[in-house]
């Protein structure tokens, strides 16, 4: 299942000049198959594509015949519905694998909590059931909130922080008859303690049982749209003696599972009394692997994805290589910073995407929203408005990238939503004017132009008094445009488009901005601004 930084393993593997084939397992929902990274999209093609059988043996005689004349060298899990089908696969072809023994332990957060515990290592308190009364005496014996969530799963998909009884109650009811994203759909629901403290990422890469760390990290987790869980970001973390309490439990989670070869991705809570296992995944770190340059730039060349290929390869000098665990300090500053909206709507536009991708610390920006789509509140990982990777030598200079991003968030300013902005569809003349005359340039100057007076005045609460000439000229000393000016005319000619005017003349002209009162001076300057946002981005294509 190569979906999200699956998809970007296979990517790696592909660079690396390997024939790479994707397994598709029927657990793995018809959306989720379709969810590739836009790093990966039209980069990378599978050699053939396999569609799991009825037995672990016909899938890998499926396998075999879609790979004949080909050496196969492993079997490796993409995503957390290929976790159980990747062991027995691997297994089944002698491969470098973890077995199928413990495999559903691997899956089940309650088998989990098991292992761990038979370990000897501190774990966190449970029960599972697919009825309320198999789970109401744990449920009455603590002290609340308590979590609720599927046993079988990924992402914070149905968790949920249960403040009373009842709530548990219902939400656990919601759980037992409804389908997941990922897991089995009878597979029954868990309720844990609520663990007080501070949620750790520790991430590793395994071959033949020796574990190396490639980074630990921490979670900015915060309740938003009536969601108790909604990820902020993430952070590397930075403190060597955390580094040293976190690492040497996680191993030994990873032992308590046979988890010996690939990648892991390992969440726990830190309390005073000690780490406790929120959940281990035996597969890469998720997030579509947008943290990839972020995790290179940090160590100084390697990610868990470039060490998870170098665990599956038959020579071990690659690995060998990478230290036990990453170094400190870090040789740049970063993090991860996920886009939280708490608007709905048809998107018009993103004008808060243009000013991120010329922040001076942006690395990346992965996102599914563009104009035309539906957005909707940010309560889940499913439902984040984007990731955007930071990254920069001065840690300032991240400090102040993410604070701007935020004010965004806070001010709605990073999308236009069509319910605000039914009013700035502009008349067929300057569609026509701004499509003949093929100056992009010049539109993105206005455009930016007109951003900065609407970020600056408009979104801030300040209103100036301005006549439509004060404006026109305040536009023209920021752009440079002349009246008459050729550079600025249009082409459109005699059917109503910009000939005879200026580019800026016209636009504003046919926003209503010239003709409007003083007071609508500003409104209609953020119709030519969105508008404008809409029109480069067309053009840029």
């Amino acid at each position: 299942d190569p979906v999200s930084t699956g998809a970007t393993v296979a990517l790696e593997a592909y660079q690396r000049g390997y024939a790479v084939f994707a397994v598709w397992t029927r657990e793995l929902t018809p959306d989720l198959r379709a969810h590739t990274p836009l790093a990966v999209m039209g980069n990378m093609s599978y050699v053939a594509e396999v569609e799991e059988a009825d037995s672990v043996a016909e899938t890998a005689a499926l396998l075999k015949s879609a790979a004949a004349g080909y050496d196969l060298v492993a079997v490796m899990c993409g995503t957390e519905s290929g976790v159980k089908t990747s062991d027995a696969l691997s297994e089944h072809l002698g491969l470098r694998t973890n077995g199928a023994k413990q495999s559903c332990a691997r899956r089940n957060k309650k088998q989990q909590q098991d292992c761990v515990k038979a370990a000897g290592l501190r774990s966190v308190r449970e029960a599972l059931g697919t009825k309320w009364s198999e789970v109401e005496p744990f449920v009455r014996a603590q002290e609340m909130p308590v979590i609720v969530k599927p046993v079988e799963s990924a992402g914070s998909d149905g968790v949920k922080l249960c403040q009373t009884l009842e709530e548990a109650r219902d939400h656990f009811t919601r759980l037992v008859g409804e389908a997941r994203r990922f897991g089995a759909q009878n597979a029954g629901v868990l309720v844990q303690e609520f663990l007080r403290g501070t949620e750790y990422v520790v991430d590793h890469v395994s071959r033949d049982g020796v574990h190396k760390t490639t980074m630990v990290w921490v979670y900015d987790k915060r309740p938003a749209n009536g969601a108790p869980f909604v990820y902020f970001g993430m952070q590397p973390v930075r403190d060597p003696e955390l580094v040293d309490v976190l690492v040497p439990y996680t191993r030994g989670v990873l032992d308590a599972l046979g988890m010996k070869n690939g990648p892991s991705h390992g969440e726990i809570m830190l309390r005073d009394d000690g780490p406790v296992l929120v959940e281990m995944n035996a597969r890469s770190h998720g997030g579509d692997g947008n943290w990839v340059p972020l995790a290179r730039a940090l160590t100084g060349g390697y990610s868990q994805v470039d060490v998870t290929l170098d665990a599956y390869e038959r020579s071990p000098a690659r690995f060998d290589r990478i230290p036990d665990r990453f170094e400190l300090p870090f040789k740049a500053s970063g993090e991860e910073v996920l886009l939280v909206s708490a608007q709905a709507g048809e998107v018009v536009a993103t004008p808060g995407f243009d000013r991120i991708r010329t922040m001076s610390a942006f690395v990346s920006l992965e996102t599914h929203v563009h104009p035309g789509c539906t957005l909707e509140p940010t309560v889940d990982v499913f439902s984040q408005a984007g990731s955007v990777i930071l990254c920069h030598p001065n840690d300032q200079v991240v400090r102040e990238d993410l604070a701007t991003i935020r004010r965004m968030e806070k001010e709605r300013r990073m999308f236009v939503l069509k319910e605000h902005a039914s009013f700035l569809s502009p008349p067929p003349s300057v569609v026509r004017g701004r499509s003949r005359s093929g100056s992009s340039g010049e539109l993105r100057k206005i455009y930016r132009g007109a951003r900065a007076i609407t970020e600056g005045n408009l979104h801030r609460g300040r209103y100036p008094t301005l006549d439509p000439e004060a404006m026109r000229a305040r536009l023209r000393d920021m752009l440079h445009d002349t009246p008459g000016k050729d550079s600025a005319k249009g082409t459109a000619g005699s059917d109503g488009g910009f000939s005879g005017k200026s580019t800026l003349d016209s636009l504003l002209e046919a926003s209503g901005l010239l003709a409007r009162a003083p007071t609508a001076v500003l409104a209609g300057v953020a119709a030519v601004s969105f508008v404008l946002g809409i029109t480069i981005g067309r053009a840029s294509r």
